[in-house]
């Protein structure tokens, strides 16, 4: 018999029943919008952390010290003393693939204009920090080295702190701002970054010469951090390897001893967190296609009762000379058609409650053409896998018995 006319005669039996069917396709298609939905919600996620990550600075790379125990005590890696001065003039000397170099320090603390305060963290650094971090400025200027060499008492603040600290007066440069009774005159504002990552928001911040950190604020020699940003980004885990060796000369450690210090890239970062995310959205698909097996399971009962109803008319259709692999492939166009028209309405439903999620909630999502083309796949597996059983016993039916069947 052809294709086409027991195409036809498929949709024919499913139309009869257009509720029944329905509510058949309902298993597969909460399965395929749940499938899509949280293929889409971790793809987005994983996006947007690479996007940020990368908007910290693709080809950054993070030297912190390592933190030691003391007197049964662990110290915090704040406290460790053992990046100086002596290591930001070896990172900077003669170096292949580093292409800026900046020592940070940071304090917590309130800052003051006026009656208005607010807590927050000065940040000290130097002006190759700009560089490392993509920091551009909105108005006013950015400090120099000169300013770093004279620890002058200059700054540059973030959005948040001009929304906190004056918020009637937008025209901030010049002003001056008290942070643990030390003026600092506003000399630029940086542009808006917004939230993180980690949902610290960046524009809180304040950052100043490294230098008056270090000598008027917290009255230390050493350094909390160094930023280091390699040539290209290409060049990453060579400069990385660059600072390592360099950091272990500055520090004299002898061959075959642990490093006192930790080096981390942008991509150690990237995979880190890209493979977190990955694990969750594999997770909550697992989840999701758990309602496609209980929707095919729906295609198989379903079925069943069918070829039960139908009895008479496979005896019939037999009588009259159709074979049994005509009734097997009848029955299995009819479970393809449900799980396919089901996937259909499930892939409509899956991208419309992504981007309902996208527009409420304001999660980042991202529809890919594979998650559609897996949903479809796993569709027509699953109306040829749930249909072939109850297919496979229509078309084992004795014709003699079939028509005598009430």
């Amino acid at each position: 018999m052809k294709i086409t006319n027991l195409l036809r005669i498929a949709w024919r039996a499913i139309s009869r029943n257009k509720l029944r069917t329905f509510l058949t396709m309902l298993g597969i298609i909460i399965g395929v919008a749940a499938v899509i939905t949280m293929i889409a919600i971790g793809e987005g996620s994983k996006k947007s952390i690479q996007s940020q990550i990368t908007a910290m600075g693709s080809n950054m790379i993070i030297i912190r010290p390592v933190s030691n125990v003391q007197g049964g005590v662990r110290m915090d890696n704040a406290s460790v003393q053992s990046l100086d001065e002596k290591d930001v003039l070896a990172l900077k000397k003669q170096p292949e693939f580093i292409n800026a170099v900046s020592p940070y320090l940071s304090s917590k603390g309130q800052v003051i204009n006026g009656t208005y305060n607010w807590s927050t963290s000065i940040q000290g650094v130097t002006p190759d920090f700009f560089i490392i971090r993509n920091w551009t400025l909105q108005d006013g200027l950015p400090f120099t080295n000169k300013d770093v060499k004279s620890g002058a008492k200059v700054c540059l603040v973030g959005q948040t702190i001009i929304a906190n600290l004056f918020p009637d007066d937008k025209n901030v440069i010049g002003k001056f701002i008290r942070f643990k009774k030390i003026p600092f005159k506003i000399i630029g504002i940086l542009n808006k970054k917004g939230e993180n990552t980690f949902g610290q928001d960046q524009d809180d911040v304040i950052l100043t010469p490294i230098t008056t950190v270090q000598k008027r604020i917290l009255a230390v020699t050493y350094y909390q951090n160094i930023y280091v940003s390699a040539i290209n980004e290409a060049a990453t885990e060579d400069a990385a390897s660059e600072v390592q060796a360099v950091l272990r000369i500055s520090h004299k450690l002898p061959k075959g001893t642990e490093d006192d210090f930790t080096v981390r890239t942008q991509a150690e970062l990237i995979s880190t967190f890209s493979s977190t995310s990955s694990i969750l959205t594999i997770l909550l698909t697992v989840i999701a296609g758990i309602s496609l097996v209980v929707g095919g399971i729906g295609i198989m009962n379903i079925m069943y009762v069918s070829v039960t109803e139908r009895t008479k008319e496979i005896g019939l259709r037999m009588a009259i000379g159709a074979r049994g692999v005509d009734i097997l492939i009848q029955f299995l166009i009819e479970a393809i058609l449900i799980s396919i028209s089901g996937g259909i309405i499930g892939v409509i439903f899956g991208i419309t409650a992504t981007k309902l999620v996208t527009y409420f909630i304001h999660w980042p999502t991202l529809i890919t053409s594979s998650s559609v083309t897996i949903s479809f796949l796993v569709c027509f597996v699953t109306g040829v896998f749930f249909g072939y059983y109850p297919a496979s016993k229509a078309s084992n039916l004795d014709p003699i018995e079939a028509l005598r069947y009430e």
